[in-house]
């Protein structure tokens, strides 16, 4: 484990350089002593873990006995060496003083490294104690940030949640209204069919009822009205659409958050219950210089921030559009409703007024039957009259003339003559008189017959009519959409 952090600068870190010439130079002795020298071997302490450089370090530099070597070369030089006795006083490496110097120099250097070492442990305890105690507040502070971490993150899935919900059920209501719109709409086409018909068939009227009246003003208002309505519907129609796919497309931002929300608390959850005894744990070296984060504390609390506000944005535009739409069905249904009532009304009127024309017009009709009738039956009387005529102007005719075969002064202007000449022109006057009367009641006959044609063509006119008004018209307006299938409920 790397420890982080520097340590204390300790004397024994810098060590007293061990003095490279404490034992007399060698180099000039005997080829034969050397192999007996004793030799003590310190490459071994080279492999120690934690070895202080400077005292274990072997000496680079060779001892000189530069003053031993040249007495010796001068004694060579003298002498031959003839006994053995001074061969051995010749070559004595180290003299006594030499012997107890080094020796004291070991003691002095084995108390000065003992020492060192005593410091080097109880400032490595110290060291491990110290850097033990910070890496547990450090992993503890590590896992109570992790901790507030998650609380962080578990307090923003909580208000992901709770604003979610509303969404879909603002989402749901709004699909609710949108279906109720829609059926109201369908139910709409039914009396603008109604209508249209009605107008349609009161096309078929005949003759002068073939009149722009105050029924055929109200259907039309009427199919105006309705088409007004169905135009407002299919506009907040399209408004809930783009409403409902807006709701969906913010639905959409919030799962996504809930679930990367979900995911980053499991995983932080995870990290916050990791412990040094916990399974799983592992070096991974390098990770602590990899950064992938994208967001910092602010950011990423200000995301789901404006995720929510903007969730709450839609869903009140959507309870805006909500209360809109139910408006507007209201006033859809009361407006048909009261178009409806009027139109009704103006067929009433009207079939009333038809029905009495009709019934006028049968009086009328009757009568003239009868009057045709009784010119008839005064035509038959006339023509009898002049008929009966006839015979009496034919007998004063034949008179006057076997009165012109009297002889001579017979022959007489006499009162017989006189009268039946006035009798002839009298009754040739009563002749033509009703001969005329005849004809003026022929005339009236004629007349009193096309009177007849005119009003039994009226009356069939007034019996089409209110055919078409009543029996066509009518029975297709005795029932009007009920005012819970116009707002959408049924």
């Amino acid at each position: 484990m790397e420890l982080l952090g520097s340590t204390l600068t300790a004397t024994y870190a810098h060590p007293k350089p061990t003095p490279t010439n404490f034992l007399p130079a060698i180099s000039s002795m005997t080829s034969s002593y050397r192999d007996r020298f004793p030799h003590s071997n310190f490459t071994h302490s080279l492999s120690l873990p934690w070895r202080p450089s400077t005292y274990y370090k072997v000496a680079s530099n060779s001892p000189t006995l530069a003053p031993y070597c040249t007495r010796s070369q001068r004694a060579c030089e003298s002498t031959m060496l003839p006994f053995v006795s001074n061969r051995t006083t010749l070559f004595t490496r180290y003299t006594p003083d030499d012997w107890y110097r080094s020796n004291l120099t070991n003691y002095l250097e084995s108390d000065a490294s003992r020492h060192n070492s005593e410091r080097l442990r109880v400032d490595t305890s110290r060291l491990i104690q110290d850097k033990y105690q910070q890496t547990r507040k450090t992993q503890a502070d590590s896992t109570q940030n992790l901790g507030e971490r998650v609380n962080d993150i578990g307090f923003w899935k909580a208000e992901i949640i709770h604003e979610l919900d509303a969404m879909i059920g603002e989402t749901n209501e709004l699909t609710d209204i949108k279906r109720k719109l829609e059926r109201a709409l369908m139910e709409t086409e039914a009396p603008l069919q109604v209508a249209r018909e009605c107008l349609f068939h009161r096309e078929k009227r005949m003759g002068i009822d073939l009149v722009h009246d105050e029924v055929e003003t109200e259907l039309l208002t009427e199919v105006d009205t309705i088409l007004c309505c169905q135009e407002r519907m299919k506009l907040h129609l399209d408004k809930a659409i783009a409403q409902l796919a807006a709701n969906r497309a913010t639905q959409h931002e919030l799962e996504k958050d809930l679930s990367d929300k979900q995911a980053a608390y499991r995983i932080d959850d995870k990290c916050h219950h990791l412990r040094n005894t916990s399974d799983g744990v592992s070096y991974f070296r390098g990770v602590e210089k990899v950064d992938a984060t994208i967001s910092v504390p602010e950011s990423w609390a200000k995301f789901t921030d404006d995720n929510i506000l903007r969730s709450q944005s839609e869903r009140a535009a959507s309870a805006k559009l909500r209360d809109d739409v139910h408006n507007l069905l209201v006033v859809t249904a009361n407006e048909l409703w009261n178009h409806f009532n009027k139109v009704n009304l103006a067929f009433t009127n009207r079939i009333a007024e038809t029905s009495d024309a009709k019934n006028k017009i049968q009086v009328h009709l009757a009568k003239t039957l009868q009057e045709i009738f009784q010119t008839e039956m005064t035509i038959e009387s006339i023509k009898k009259a002049i008929k009966d005529k006839s015979a009496f102007l034919k007998v004063a005719q034949t008179r006057l003339d076997e009165r012109t075969r009297r002889p001579n002064i017979e022959l007489c202007r006499d009162m017989a003559q006189l009268r039946l000449v006035n009798e002839v022109y009298e009754v040739d006057d009563t002749i033509q008189t009703l001969q005329q009367r005849l004809r003026d009641a022929e005339d009236t006959l004629q007349s009193l017959v096309h009177t007849k044609a005119t009003l039994e063509h009226e009356l069939a006119v007034k019996a089409n009519s209110l055919y078409i008004d009543q029996e066509k018209c009518m029975s297709m307006r005795k029932s009007f959409p009920n005012t819970l299938r116009l707002v959408g409920f049924c």
